[in-house]
């Protein structure tokens, strides 16, 4: 699955501890499975250990839960296409502050 990676979602991702990044990085895998069975059939469910939904007033973009205990860990992405195929474009990462503009 291809990917972009803005440059706010980049600054969001320096901020986020050395265990944050760990633990994003670990969904990260779990999120890129999910993605290439939804590229296959966009009605497979999404797994609920990321609880991907829409986010409110903000069409198009989604969020994705990797850490539901503290620290809260969120990232925005929305789909995009890249060289005629479905790629995720990341928005930002971080907690609920994240959504200010997500």
């Amino acid at each position: 699955m291809k990917d972009v990676v803005l440059d706010s979602f980049k600054a969001d991702y320096k901020r986020l501890s050395p265990s944050e990044q760990v633990r994003f990085k670990a969904a990260l895998r779990v999120f890129i499975e999910a993605c290439e069975r939804y590229a296959a059939d966009p009605s497979s469910a999404w797994p609920a250990s990321l609880r991907v939904k829409g986010v409110e007033n903000a069409p198009g973009v989604l969020e994705m839960t990797w850490s539901f205990s503290g620290p809260d860990g969120r990232a925005t992405f929305a789909w995009i296409q890249v060289d005629g195929q479905l790629a995720v474009r990341w928005r930002r990462i971080g907690g609920h502050e994240i959504f200010s503009k997500p």
